[in-house]
């Protein structure tokens, strides 16, 4: 007998905690194969019955391969209908890969660095070019700039099309593709499109996948920019030779002048280095030449055909115009890195240029500097340095000879920074090392004038006058209202003169005319040695070149450089208004204007103060140098300045002014490879009233 056993259920696993309903939805989700099936079998249902009655049609365009009906090597011949179809099947499958690669294909949105990199040019006052700065010689152009003779020559020459193409040339790309793929070579072909973006964005690798892709970014750049703003860029970035980009810089440097300048011949010539300047440059070979010439006369024939040159002008250009042999984009050296030095500065500052912007290049910086006085002064300077090396070579080795020349408006027209910037960067006339000495007696003179002296403390300012009588023996004791002026070593202070000759009582003109250093100590005080100082800075000393508040700051503590102390002057002779003196007239950046900040003049002294200073230096200044006075030097004022009275005879200057330009000029030494200490000069500037410093600035006014 058997027994049934009841068969057990098993449990069903109870639901997790975490979820059991999330997952058995997920469950119940068809995959993603399962997906692609039903849509399928969907699509199928929908679209079946209606093709149904194209299906006999289908079977017949259906290729039976290999053939039914052919025997031997004829079954594998295809029949004219399946060579129509392969035919018509391979443009559609073309078709659809253009469009599918022209939708894929970005414009590129970063350029190539030598196609948006600039070089900084800087010019001299009258406009010429004085030297650029920058590892790219390129300055971008507005097509607008670009005479109409010149776009055309490149057009005639390279794509005459130009306005009319869809930015690609068919026939180009596929004879570029059989050389470079059939032969083993490579040739151009390509539109002005095709070029500029070879030029901005890609390589210039002659590869399948380049020019496929140059193609593509062509077409779309032909249908988002317009076809001016293309040849603005084509003709800015193309390369034309001797280190050049851009039709702006091709034109100085084969012909010496600005694209703008160019007529129709010059243009063609340009137009022939596209095709290739190391070819086509006609200053490196004869064959160069004459490849040069008959690419040239085409190219005008070509611009007479296409209507863009008038026979008549085209008649007129018989001889080849022949380039300049050397490249006249001013390069920097020797004196000029001094000027761009201070230009640049000058520049961000006055601009609000930050470095960045400025590395990017594009700015054209015209420069207050005049060629003829910066190479009159250098000249100048030159010969003294070439005297001291031949008399002192020892002394001479340390030897230092800063000069500026700035104009009674504030321009500095000249300065002398060094012998060479490329071996000292240190510019000797922007330093603030030296002390002014007696140099220095002018502003405290004008201060007194302006601000009165006070005897008493707490008393009313007393005015004085160009004849106010001070005490001009040596080694008088300086006073205050409170009695002797005493040293922080409890010594009483003494002024002296610089040869210790006593002059007793002298007038504060005279007295500043024969360089009479005693009454100028006392007037200080009596003054106000912050009156002093106020002074100075207002005049155009700069405030953290100013000396210590104490007795010595009327005999010239302080330690101004050239360019400022010729600034100071230039303040008395432009009846006391000061122009903070400034390197740039004008910024543009690719034609466009730069706003820039061009300092104003302000008072400085009562322009009587002014004048009662002038007629004190004209009178220094005949003193001194009689024969110059009444000659060619007439009208001139000037002093020297000497560091005797302090007992370190570590400078020699002197400051003058002619012809509405004040010029300084410094002599001292220092030993640059051990300290900026400054060195006793031991005769170096020489002695009496024609010395060194006044050499170099007669010269450098013409006065000499």
């Amino acid at each position: 007998m058997q027994i049934r056993v009841p068969e057990q259920r098993q449990p069903e696993p109870e639901p997790s905690a975490s979820g059991g309903r999330a997952e058995r939805r997920r469950s119940a989700r068809p995959s993603p194969r399962e997906r692609v099936l039903a849509a399928v079998a969907g699509l199928r249902a929908l679209v079946g019955p209606r093709l149904a009655p194209l299906a006999p049609y289908a079977q017949k365009l259906r290729p039976k391969y290999p053939r039914p009906g052919r025997t031997g090597w004829r079954r594998w011949i295809p029949s004219w209908r399946q060579w129509l179809g392969g035919f018509f099947g391979s443009i559609g499958l073309t078709g659809l890969f253009l469009v599918v690669a022209y939708a894929a294909t970005d414009i590129p949105s970063n350029l190539n660095t030598y196609a948006t990199q600039q070089d900084n040019v800087y010019f001299w006052s009258d406009g010429t070019p004085m030297a650029r700065t920058g590892w790219v010689q390129r300055q971008d152009m507005p097509l607008k700039d670009i005479p109409v003779d010149v776009r055309w020559a490149v057009l005639a020459a390279e794509n005459e099309s130009f306005y009319s193409d869809p930015g690609i040339s068919v026939k180009g790309i596929a004879r570029a593709l059989y050389r470079t793929v059939g032969e083993g070579d490579t040739e151009g072909g390509s539109t002005i499109t095709q070029q500029y973006v070879k030029n901005v964005y890609l390589t210039q690798n002659q590869t399948v996948s380049r020019k496929f892709t140059e193609a593509m970014i062509s077409l779309k750049l032909d249908n988002r920019m317009s076809k001016d703003q293309i040849l603005e860029g084509y003709l800015n970035t193309s390369w034309f030779g001797r280190g050049t980009y851009g039709i702006q810089r091709a034109a100085q440097a084969y012909y010496g002048k600005d694209v703008g300048d160019l007529n129709a011949s010059q243009a063609a010539m340009l137009a022939s280095l596209l095709k290739g300047a190391g070819l086509y440059d006609p200053t490196l070979s004869k064959a160069n030449h004459q490849r040069a010439v008959e690419r040239w006369s085409w190219i005008l024939d070509r611009m007479v055909k296409i209507g863009k040159l008038s026979p008549a002008e085209r008649a007129t250009y018989k001889t080849f115009p022949d380039p300049i042999k050397n490249n006249k984009v001013y390069d920097t050296g020797s004196q000029s890195d001094y000027l761009v030095e201070l230009a640049q500065q000058y520049a961000k500052k006055s601009a609000h240029i930050s470095d960045k912007q400025f590395d990017l290049g594009g700015y054209q910086i015209y420069t207050t500097f005049d060629r003829k006085k910066e190479d009159t002064l250098t000249k100048a300077v030159s010969k003294a340095r070439k005297a001291a090396k031949e008399s002192d070579p020892g002394l001479a080795k340390a030897a230092h000879y800063g000069a500026a020349s700035v104009a009674t408006d504030g321009r500095i027209v000249a300065v002398y920074g060094g012998p060479d910037h490329r071996t000292q960067g240190y510019n000797e006339s922007n330093s603030t090392t030296v002390p002014a000495g007696t140099a220095f007696l002018p502003f405290v003179y004008a201060a007194g004038l302006q601000n009165g002296v006070h005897k008493e403390r707490g008393g009313a300012a007393t005015s004085v006058t160009p004849e106010t009588l001070y005490d001009g023996n040596d080694k008088v004791p300086v006073t205050t209202p409170d009695g002797p002026y005493w040293d922080r070593s409890g010594k009483k202070v003494h002024a002296n003169n610089d040869d210790g000759t006593s002059y007793g009582q002298i007038s504060l003109a005279q007295a500043l005319a024969r360089s009479v250093n005693t009454p100028f100590m006392q007037l200080g005080m009596d003054t106000g040695l912050d009156k002093v100082r106020s002074t100075a800075v207002a005049s155009g000393l700069l405030a953290d070149s100013i000396g210590a508040q104490v007795p010595t700051l009327s005999m010239g503590s302080s330690t101004p450089s050239a360019i400022r102390m010729a600034s100071g002057y230039a303040t008395f002779a432009a009846g006391g208004n000061h122009t903070e003196p400034y390197s740039v007239s004008k910024i543009t950046r690719n034609g466009h204007r730069v706003v820039l900040d061009t300092p104003q003049p302000t008072r400085a002294v009562r322009d009587d103060v002014a004048e009662d200073v002038q007629l004190a230096l004209t009178e220094s200044f005949r003193l001194a140098h009689p024969t110059a006075s009444a000659g060619t030097g007439a009208g001139a004022v000037g002093k020297a300045g000497t560091t005797n009275a302090t007992g370190k005879d570590t400078a020699s200057w002197y400051t003058g002014t002619a012809s509405s330009v004040t010029t300084s000029v410094v002599v001292y030494r220092i030993d640059l490879n051990k300290s900026l200490e400054p060195l006793p000069l031991k005769g170096l500037a020489g002695t009496g009233d024609d010395n060194v410093p006044y050499a170099v600035w007669a010269q450098a006014m013409g006065l000499d």
